[in-house]
C-alpha cells in the first residue's frame, strides 16, 4: 500500500478531485497557503499497483510533473472504500506487487551512488576479488561480490530505455563500462604487485588455482547466470523483494571474471585475459538484456503517449544491439566450451586406453591420468583444435620394483595417439607401490 501527497495547481482542484472520485479513492484535502502557484494539497491511500495509473490520470487533468508529489509506504489503511479499491486492483499475477514507474526510477537512482563512490567501491571489490582468487578462497570472492555496487547502474540502463529517459540510460551505461575497465585495471595492478613482492610462490601457475582457472577459460553455460541475474534484479526492484541478494548475484557474474582478467594480464597471459574480458562483457550485456525484456514484459511504459513510440523504437534498437553483440562474443565462448568438451572426451578415451593396456600387465595399475594443456590447466584458445592445445598426457603407473617396461610405454603412446588429430606427447611415470 502507498500513501500519496499531491499539490494541486491553482484552478485544477475540481478536476483533480473529480478524477479521484471516479477512481473511488478516499482522500483528504487541505488548502495550500504558501505563495506558490498551488491551490490545495490532497492526501490519499492506494494499492501499490494503482500508483502509476492514478498519477497518470492526475497528470492528464493538469497535475504537471513539476507538482510536489510524495509517495510513501503505508502500513495499514482502515477504510471500507480503500478495501473496495484494493479488491478492484487485486490480480493473481506479479502486477499486484508492482511499484509505479515513478517509484521504479526513484529506486534505481537510489541504488546508483555518486560516480566517485561507485568507482571506489567497484575498484575495492575488484581488489578483494583478486586476492580471493589468488588465495583460492571462495569466501573472500563472495565477500567481494557483496560490496560491489553494480546492480543500480545495470538496472538504470534498462529502466531508462523502457521509460524513454536517455539521461538515466546513458548514466547506467557509463557507470557499467567505466566500472568494468577500472576493475580490470585495478586487478591487474594488484596482481602485479602481489607477484612482484613474492606474496605468492615464484613460478606459480595461476591456472592451477581452481578459483582462477574456471574464470580464464569461460564457457557459454555461464551466460544463463547473467540472464537470470538481470531478470531477477528487475523483478526484485519492481516487486520489493530483497534487492541486496540479487545484487550479489549480478556481482557474481561480473566481479570474479574482472579480477581473473587482471590476474591474467599481470601473469603475461593475454589470451586468458581476453577470455575473461569476453566473459565480463557477455555477462554485462546479458544482465542488461534480461532486465530490459523483463521490464517490457511487466508493462512499464513512458508516462506520455507522445513518448511511447519513441520508447518502442529505442527498445527494439537496444534489443538488437545487445543480442548482436552477445551473439558475436558468445561465438568465442562457444568455441571454448566445445574445446573443453573435446579435451574432456579425449582424457576419458585416453584413460580407457590406458586401463585396457595395463589390464594385460598383471602387476601394473593405473594410478592417475591427467591431460595438461598449454599455459596451464585449461583450454584458452578457442581457435585451435583440442589436441593442438594439449601439451602432454601424463600417466602414473603403479607396481612393484621392475615394472618399468619400454614396450608398455610404446603401446600406451601408440594407442592414445590414435585418437588424436595431432601427435600428443605421452609421459609414463612408474611409481613403486609394493615389493617385488
Amino acid at each position: 500500500m502507498r500513501h500519496i501527497q499531491v499539490t494541486i495547481p491553482t484552478g485544477k482542484r475540481r478536476a483533480v478531485l473529480e478524477s479521484l472520485d471516479e477512481e473511488g479513492i478516499d482522500y483528504v484535502v487541505t488548502d495550500e497557503t504558501s505563495s506558490r502557484d498551488y491551490d490545495a494539497v490532497v492526501f490519499f491511500p492506494v494499492p501499490t499497483n494503482a500508483v502509476e495509473p492514478v498519477l497518470d490520470s492526475l497528470r492528464n487533468v493538469g497535475v504537471a510533473e513539476e507538482s510536489y508529489t510524495v509517495v510513501v509506504d503505508a502500513e495499514t489503511v482502515a477504510s471500507r472504500q480503500f478495501d473496495e479499491l484494493q479488491e478492484e486492483y487485486a490480480t493473481e499475477s506479479v502486477e499486484e506487487e508492482q511499484i509505479s514507474r515513478q517509484e521504479l526510477l526513484t529506486q534505481a537512482n537510489e541504488l546508483t551512488p555518486a560516480f566517485s563512490v561507485f568507482l571506489a567501491m567497484t575498484l575495492i571489490s575488484a581488489v578483494v576479488a583478486t586476492v580471493g582468487l589468488l588465495l583460492d578462497s571462495p569466501a573472500v570472492v563472495v565477500g567481494s561480490m557483496v560490496i560491489a555496487p553494480l546492480i543500480g547502474p545495470a538496472l538504470s540502463t534498462s529502466i531508462g530505455t523502457v521509460v524513454n529517459d536517455r539521461d538515466v540510460f546513458a548514466t547506467g551505461m557509463r557507470y557499467q563500462f567505466v566500472g568494468v575497465a577500472g576493475g580490470i585495471a585495478a586487478a591487474a595492478v594488484v596482481a602485479w604487485l602481489i607477484q612482484s613482492t613474492l606474496l605468492v610462490p615464484p613460478g606459480i601457475e595461476i591456472t592451477e588455482i581452481d578459483e582462477v582457472s574456471e574464470r580464464i577459460a569461460p564457457e557459454l553455460l555461464l551466460l544463463p547466470v547473467a540472464l537470470g541475474a538481470g531478470a531477477a534484479g528487475v523483478l526484485s526492484l519492481a516487486t520489493g523483494f530483497s534487492i541486496a541478494i540479487v545484487g550479489v548475484m549480478i556481482a557474481a557474474a561480473l566481479v570474479p571474471p574482472m579480477a581473473a582478467a587482471g590476474i591474467a594480464l599481470a601473469w603475461g597471459l593475454p589470451v586468458a585475459a581476453l577470455g575473461s574480458t569476453v566473459l565480463v562483457l557477455v555477462n554485462l550485456l546479458g544482465v542488461n538484456l534480461a532486465g530490459l525484456v523483463t521490464l517490457r514484459y511487466l508493462g512499464y511504459r513512458p508516462g506520455s503517449w507522445f513518448e511511447i513510440s519513441t520508447a518502442q523504437r529505442q527498445f527494439v534498437k537496444q534489443i538488437a544491439v545487445f543480442v548482436t553483440v552477445i551473439v558475436l562474443l558468445s561465438m568465442f565462448l562457444a568455441g571454448v566450451t566445445y574445446t573443453s568438451y573435446q579435451i574432456s572426451s579425449f582424457e576419458e578415451t585416453a584413460t580407457q586406453e590406458a586401463e585396457a593396456v595395463l589390464a594385460e600387465h598383471d602387476e601394473a595399475t593405473l594410478l592417475e591420468l591427467t591431460v595438461e594443456v598449454r599455459s596451464g590447466g585449461a583450454p584458452l584458445d578457442a581457435s585451435l583444435d583440442a589436441t593442438e592445445q594439449i601439451d602432454v598426457v601424463v600417466i602414473e603407473v603403479g607396481g612393484p620394483p621392475g615394472v618399468y617396461d619400454e614396450e608398455l610405454i610404446s603401446t600406451l603412446d601408440t594407442n592414445i595417439n590414435q585418437h588424436a588429430d595431432e601427435r600428443v606427447a605421452v609421459q609414463v611415470r612408474f611409481v613403486t607401490t609394493g615389493e617385488g
